[in-house]
């Protein structure tokens, strides 16, 4: 009888009290059904495979296998193809994806969560926490949208398929080549599934998005847990992209960029606009072609560029650009992406301070 009346009282208590454990678990990132055509029958992949193998002493069964699994996918193919050429960009329909109040609220509680990991990132490295906030809200909403193709597709599909109508395809073939092999790289070196990590339809990863080429070389284990997790640790994050922009020549202190105010000739416009992004002209020289400046932008010690914001059929707009606006583009090379970064996080910080 009495064991009868344990038994009881525990199936009870065991009703009342489920475990938690499985409750408590994060859920699982899994990538949609899509469905290609596997690399396994294609010759210049398993031989790119075997390349691979040999380069990097990898066994080369394991190589095969990997890229043979990979699928070439048509969706990765259309999202990677160019512009119609002659179309003009439109900085405000451009601003309007990234400013926008879901952004900016989320910005905020990300910089309250993590402002410790945001502060040592400013002091180890110079970055201001706002383009760090800026940069991870552009690129996935502080972690929301990381991307659901499996990075090793998409890498594959742009290394052995890369649509060659893009007017830098075989560049872009070769950059994807070898960013498929750093990938196979690490995950070989991490004991990891290739497999498995899901990114964007360009094969970036994580908060930050960072390419292969990009985790190897500057991401960091800013939270010192041993490893490095830019998909899971906002402080990882946090310390890679600032990593990113000090090795990629950030100036502590420096502005991006200044107003500039335009009274030049249509040979001087050509000539500023002709380097692009690209820091070039000296102070003197800027505003001696009729790009106008004033305030501390006439005690800049560097090179400006003079940066257009296309506005679709009205008029451009203007920036006077720094090295530090340069810097921002290595990450992605538009000026409308480097203003949107910008801008994001200027908001962001004036609405946390509000």
């Amino acid at each position: 009888m009495l064991r009868l009346f344990l038994l009881a009282f525990f199936l009870i208590t065991a009703a009342a009290h489920p475990p938690r454990a499985e409750a408590q678990k994060p859920p699982q990132r899994k990538a949609p059904a899509r469905q290609g055509i596997p690399y396994a029958g294609r010759e210049d992949a398993m031989r790119f495979a075997d390349e691979v193998a040999e380069r990097r002493g990898l066994d080369v069964e394991w190589t095969r296998r990997a890229i043979g699994q990979a699928q070439q996918l048509g969706v990765v193919q259309r999202l990677m193809q160019p512009s119609p050429p002659g179309t003009r960009r439109n900085w405000a329909a451009y601003r309007g994806r990234f400013i926008d109040p879901v952004r900016i609220a989320a910005g905020v509680r990300f910089w309250q969560e993590h402002g410790e990991a945001l502060t040592r990132a400013e002091q180890e490295y110079g970055v201001p926490a706002e383009i760090i906030v800026g940069i991870i809200g552009v690129e996935t909403i502080y972690g929301q949208q990381m991307g659901d193709f499996r990075v090793i597709d998409a890498l594959a599909t742009l290394a052995f398929n890369h649509p060659p109508e893009h007017p830098r395809a075989a560049d872009r073939i070769a950059y994807f080549r070898g960013e498929l092999e750093q990938f196979l790289s690490m995950q070989n070196r991490r004991e990891q599934d290739p497999l498995q990590p899901l990114g964007s339809y360009a094969g970036a990863m994580g908060m930050p998005q960072f390419m292969p080429s990009s985790q190897v070389r500057w991401a960091v284990d800013f939270d010192a847990d041993g490893k490095v997790d830019i998909v899971g640790s906002a402080a990882d994050a946090i310390g890679s992209v600032a990593s990113y922009f000090k090795g990629h020549g950030w100036h502590t202190g420096m502005p991006t960029h200044y107003p500039v105010q335009l009274d030049a000739a249509p040979e001087d416009l050509a000539a500023l606009l002709a380097p692009d992004i690209l820091p070039t002209f000296s102070v003197f020289d800027f505003t001696g072609r009729g790009a106008l400046l004033d305030g501390e932008a006439l005690e800049h010690a560097g090179p400006l560029a003079l940066v257009e914001l296309q506005n679709g059929d009205a008029p451009s707009s203007y920036v006077a650009g720094t090295e530090n606006f340069y810097v921002i583009t290595r990450y992605n090379q538009s000026s409308n992406y480097a203003m949107a970064v910008i801008e994001l996080g200027r908001e962001v910080k004036q609405a946390r301070q509000r």
